[in-house]
């Protein structure tokens, strides 16, 4: 089949090789997925290029957790009647040396989430990895109903998810952003209300509380927890969550009073090593929201599979403006 992989970290033009490797077979209780589409997120450019202190724990590795295709074979214990059936998967190269950057790919059959018919390829292919997070985020610490929940970067990858999440579990929803340009396509992606960063703390702060009628707000999803927190503990009501999935600094300073007055809980959020149960939930709540129109994502560009270090490059220079693909048909718009 042919693969892109890597033997080492390190930039992407440097390190992505693609070629022919040996097509997967599935072992006992998993499946292999044709790959459509694979979709690039931060995270499979952290890996390999070595972020946040991490190393290679394969010899090689293809990259890629999240993609989207076709089962065409089982392994023993799966039944055979999910060949032909089209899925999106996640977590393919978590703590596993095999991801979706390649024609076929093998996963445990549960990885494997039915995508009705009426869901692009490429919609299932960039829903793993943000997808999950946001769920986590909004849902770990129990329903949110008649909450106010509060969206740090609700155009992005993971804050997209998190308002579609939130604002079907019934929470009012305020998105928080730092480009003014962003403000209409948070309200697009389903925000009820949205305020932006840029301004001056106090101000923030007032137009929060004047949404929330002085209560402030029960939950936060964060993805700039060092540089965020203290404002956060200005807008948190009584026994709110943060749930945080991002730094910049890997050590920030936490006011612990402040936080510990209001009895807030901070949850911190790595993909990899979510519950399963909790993994099994958010699939088939996002594969809802993805079939009822709840939860888009807009993709800015499509590489085919030989230029993966071009999609590499592509990821980081788009940022949170819309997501990057592999077609593993050739297809390339850029």
């Amino acid at each position: 089949m042919r693969a892109a992989w890597c033997d080492r970290q390190g930039p992407a033009h440097e390190v992505l090789r693609v070629g022919e490797l040996p097509t997967p077979e599935p072992a006992e209780g998993e499946v292999r997925v044709r790959v459509a589409v694979s979709g690039i997120h931060v995270g499979d450019l952290g890996k390999r290029q070595g972020w946040w202190g991490s190393t290679m724990a394969f010899p090689r590795v293809v990259p890629h957790g999240d993609g989207a295709g076709v089962i065409d074979a089982v392994g023993p214990g799966v039944p055979a009647d999910r060949i032909g059936e089209r899925v999106w998967v996640y977590l393919a190269q978590s703590y596993r040396p095999f991801g979706t950057a390649a024609e076929y790919v093998t996963v445990p059959a549960g990885h494997a989430v039915p995508l009705p018919a009426k869901v692009p390829f490429e919609q299932g292919a960039v829903l793993g990895i943000p997808g999950i997070t946001g769920h986590r985020a909004i849902m770990a610490d129990g329903p949110v109903d008649g909450l106010r929940v509060l969206v740090a970067g609700p155009v992005g990858a993971v804050g997209r998810a998190c308002v579609a999440v939130a604002r079907r579990a019934g929470a009012t929803v305020i998105g928080l952003v730092r480009n003014p340009a962003d403000v209409d396509t948070a309200l697009a992606a389903g925000a009820h209300h949205v305020v932006r960063g840029d301004q001056a703390t106090g101000d923030l702060i007032a137009e929060i509380q004047d949404l929330t009628d002085g209560h402030g707000v029960d939950r936060i999803a964060d993805l700039a927890f060092d540089s965020a927190i203290a404002t956060y503990v200005e807008l948190a009501a009584y026994h709110a969550v943060i749930a945080t999935y991002a730094t910049r600094e890997p050590g920030p300073s936490v006011p612990f009073w402040p936080l510990a007055f209001k009895n807030v809980t901070v949850r911190f959020l790595s993909n990899d090593d979510f519950p399963e149960t909790a993994n099994q939930e958010a699939a088939a709540d996002l594969t809802a929201a993805l079939v009822d129109g709840d939860l888009r994502y807009p993709v800015a560009a499509r590489f085919p599979l030989d230029r993966i270090a071009d999609a590499h490059d592509e990821v980081t220079r788009v940022g949170g403006g819309g997501r990057v693909v592999l077609d593993l048909s050739g297809h390339s718009d850029v």
